[in-house]
């Protein structure tokens, strides 16, 4: 299992309808990539950061997760959305540690 994390901060202001509209269509979009599961958007509140959002999402496998990557609906949202809306990012994959 690969667990896909990203937190990010927008260009737009917290509140616009830009926000809201890239948030919508993000879960559209990826959400209807096969083999994406257990997919979450979340709103950041730490203060010891200044991201504003995060996405969490699984994968069974790596071959799950680089069918997503490759996917055309995939590198269109990135190139379309990510890309011109999002100001910085962070993106953290995890896979179980397998002991403990």
């Amino acid at each position: 299992m690969i667990r896909h994390t990203v937190v990010f901060t927008l260009k737009h202001p917290l509140q616009s309808l830009e926000t809201k509209r890239f948030l919508h269509d993000a879960k559209k979009i990826l959400t209807g990539i096969k083999g994406v599961t257990h997919f979450e958007q979340l709103r950041q509140v730490s203060p010891k950061n200044d991201y504003q959002f995060g996405f969490s999402m699984e994968f069974a496998d790596q071959a799950a997760y680089t069918r997503y990557n490759e996917h055309p609906d995939h590198v269109a949202f990135v190139r379309d959305r990510w890309v011109p809306e999002v100001e910085t990012f962070m993106e953290i994959d995890y896979v179980p540690l397998g002991f403990g």
